[in-house]
């Protein structure tokens, strides 16, 4: 965390700004006051007690004695008047144990040591802090029990020992904070039943105690006092019993996971009123009976899988053409998800003992057919046969003038170069013989709710939403409604097919919450190529910001809200272990490609676009970056992006939030790019005029975030590149900023099972 305090070249007088006006605001600075001996004593054994690997501790060294702990010059230590409030030391390396005098720390509000290896137990003093709001020990090696004490926590909010090897019990106490919105127990050995009390907790945000050996059935006293619980996993346990009926008592529920678990019975009618319910996952246990035909009808589900149950019956008509036959496989009497599992046809009903030995019924009403009836109904099938004929050779020609002919193409039209033709991934099955696959074309669906081929994409409307120097995007209305994003590529600065198709697979694998999905792709037989995502129906950020009538305004904290989404999908690309050891460079990060869905949340689009691209096709975009205001400056010499790079991206971005103007308007209003407008405005000691009109509303209530977030932006935006933070680093002092946000933003975070490509 070193790096939040490193200004170079021409914004240092920001830094020297920060540090004398309204101290009040920034709560980085020290106030002079050296710490008490007690927090200087529990500090160093505190330090005794861990495995510096890496030397990172050697800042707390007795060379600076009593005065350097609330310095500033410790590392991952914050003081008030003398008092340790925060200790922050996560991905440091460190070992050995936390110390029981951690609780002599009577101040101490936050504790982050995730990411380490630190092993013991958990200190029973630890709960005992009476102003602790935040615990954050995930992965790491701890073991033993977790302590009662922690329940008693007056004003804990965030609870997070996930992934480590703690056993036992979960203590009842654990429902009794008030104000505890996040609780993630996952990966770990804890076993016995889910207390009664976290199900009437009233504070809980995000629920986790998946993959754990938790048995017993779920307490059925859901929802009493919870009105806000918005995700509930419990999936990977021994849970048994059935389906609590309460749950339908939690309103603002959006993702219930109860997979690999054995519970049992039918699936409850009564989940209908569950009406925010996006994710519902119930796979892997022993449900039966049949699928409710109303499950369609949830108005914002998005993701079902309920494979490997003892389900029979047929599937709604609706979820077979909505979901992949991986949500559905397993189960021995379902049918109809699938051409490879239909249902068998009703029996035949038995002749009556009263029909007559003709061949064709002579009772009342019914008579034989004579020479002019056989003469007309041969005459209709035979025009039926010539419509349909005029109606192929119809597509053909619009698919030959499209392939052939520029302009503005539609996204359908461009589909159709070659109509291969299938079902989403999962599906497994091929439609459509060698008359429409023998144009060349070929359509690959990676996963995503929606089963569509190229012949759907073909008749789909469309209409253009924009255009950059990656080529065109459309939004195609499929034929039943349903919505996608197409790019079609520009065809000359594309990599050779081989080349393209290895690379575009890879990119197909990427699934994060905060990415724009890429659903499939397709290859025409003209050197086409189309790129097919989720639609996002509040489009872009730019937009968002930039496009919207007087009437509609942004509070400051649906601006935090996308900042930190933005953040989040930044650090899952730039994260290693999420890519096969690679990170992913965006290169190109814009408010542009920040995608918004129907609830504001973000997705980073074009992302990986870079690795399809010629080393001429970048150069158009590095070019387009530059002229728009996002690109930092050592591109000029080193013409490659990085991991620094896009936080610099990142930082224009976060100015863009605070201060309403575009990059581009404020280079064309003062010649100089946004950055530098900032840093002019905060020199001349005009703070309140950088930020957006809008938001002066909120200044009185969240004055101080909106100063530490544009404080944030500005190392972002820092002309050394070794002077920007990390993405992670971002995350973490956005998080700090607006605690109350992190579990909100977390919402949708669990993890996606990396889709398998299918051939069309």
């Amino acid at each position: 965390m070193g790096k939040w305090g490193n200004y170079n070249g021409g914004l240092l007088h920001i830094a020297l700004f920060f540090s004398f006006v309204q101290v009040s605001w920034s709560r980085g600075s020290w106030d002079g006051v050296m710490v008490t001996r007690e927090d200087y004593e529990a500090l160093s054994r505190v330090k005794s007690e861990l495995i510096d690997f890496r030397g990172v501790l050697t800042s707390w060294s007795n060379g600076s004695g009593i005065a350097g702990a609330c310095s500033g010059r410790w590392a991952g230590i914050k003081c008030v008047r003398g008092q340790v409030i925060a200790i922050n030391l996560p991905w440091k390396g460190l070992g050995g144990r936390i110390s029981e005098k951690i609780g002599e720390l009577q101040a101490l509000r936050k504790l982050s040591l995730h990411d380490n290896v630190i092993g013991g137990s958990i200190p029973a003093a630890i709960g005992l802090l009476p102003n602790l709001r935040g615990l954050h020990l995930f992965n790491n090696r701890i073991s033993g029990r977790v302590p009662p004490s922690l329940g008693r926590s007056p004003v804990l909010q965030t609870l997070d020992l996930s992934n480590n090897q703690l056993s036992g019990n979960l203590p009842p106490s654990l429902g009794n904070p008030t104000r505890l919105f996040r609780l993630n127990l996952s990966f770990n050995y804890l076993s016995g039943s889910i207390p009664v009390s976290l199900s009437q907790s009233p504070s809980l945000v995000f629920l986790s105690l998946h993959h754990n050996n938790l048995s017993g059935p779920i307490p059925d006293t859901w929802g009493a006092g919870n009105k806000t619980l918005l995700v509930l996993d419990l999936s990977n346990n021994a849970i048994n019993g059935s389906f609590p009926s309460s749950f339908t008592k939690l309103a603002a529920l959006t993702t219930l996971n109860l997979g690999s678990n054995k519970i049992a019975g039918g699936i409850p009618e009564s989940i209908r009123n569950i009406s925010g319910l996006a994710v519902l996952d119930l796979s892997k246990n022993e449900f039966s009976g049949e699928i409710p035909k109303w499950i369609p009808s949830l108005p914002n589900l998005t993701s079902l899988n309920v494979s490997y149950n003892l389900l029979s019956g047929p599937v709604p008509f609706l979820l077979s053409k909505k979901y992949n036959s991986s949500a559905f496989v397993g189960n021995p009497n379902l049918c109809g998800y699938s051409p490879s599992a239909p249902c068998p046809s009703p029996p035949a009903a038995p002749p009556s003992s009263q029909a007559p030995s003709s061949s064709f019924p002579t009772s009342r009403g019914h008579r034989k057919l004579n020479t002019k009836d056989i003469i007309l109904i041969a005459a209709g099938v035979l025009s039926i046969l010539l419509l349909i004929l005029c109606c192929t050779l119809l597509v053909c020609l619009i698919k030959k003038k499209v392939s052939g002919g520029g302009g503005k193409e539609a996204p359908a039209a461009a589909a159709g170069g070659g109509a291969a033709t299938g079902k989403a991934a999962g599906g497994g099955e091929k439609e459509g013989g060698a008359g429409e696959t023998g144009g060349g074309g070929k359509l690959v669906h990676f996963d995503g709710p929606l089963a569509f081929t190229a012949d759907d994409l073909l008749c789909a409307t469309a209409e253009i939403m924009g255009k950059s120097t990656y080529g065109t995007a459309y939004k195609a209305t499929l034929e039943d409604g349903n919505q996608v994003a197409v790019k079609r590529l520009r065809e000359r600065i594309t990599k050779g097919q081989r080349e393209f198709e290895q690379e575009v697979c890879e990119l197909g694998k990427i699934r994060d919450p905060y990415i724009l999905a890429l659903r499939a792709y397709y290859l025409g037989p003209k050197g086409e190529k189309l790129l097919v995502y989720d639609y996002m129906s509040n489009g872009s950020l730019s937009s968002f910001l930039h496009a919207r009538g007087p009437e509609t305004g942004i509070d400051w904290a649906t601006r935090m809200s996308i900042a930190m989404g933005i953040t989040r999908g930044l650090c899952f690309l730039h994260s290693k272990e999420n890519n096969n050891n690679n990170n992913i460079v965006h290169g190109n990060l814009t408010s542009t490609n920040i995608l918004l869905d129907d609830s504001n949340h973000p997705r980073i689009g074009d992302v990986g676009l870079s690795r399809l691209m010629t080393s001429a096709g970048n150069a158009n975009v590095v070019a387009t970056a530059a002229a728009s205001g996002y690109r930092a400056p050592e591109f000029s010499k080193l013409k490659n992006a990085s991991a620094k790079t896009d936080v610099y991206s990142l930082g224009v971005i976060l100015l863009e939030l605070l201060t309403g103007r575009s990059p581009g308007e404020a280079t064309a209003a003062g010649g100089t790019d946004l950055p530098a407008w900032v840093a002019s405005i905060v020199k001349e000691e005009w703070t309140n005029e950088v930020f957006d009109v809008e938001l002066m509303r909120d200044a009185p209530a969240a004055g101080e975030e909106m100063l530490e977030t544009l404080k944030l932006a500005l190392h972002c935006v820092d002309p050394s590149p070794a002077a920007r933070p990390e993405a992670r680093q971002v995350l973490e002092k956005l998080e700090e900023i607006k605690p109350e946000l992190a579990a909100a933003a977390q919402a949708a975070a669990s993890p996606s099972p990396v889709p398998e490509k299918t051939e069309e």
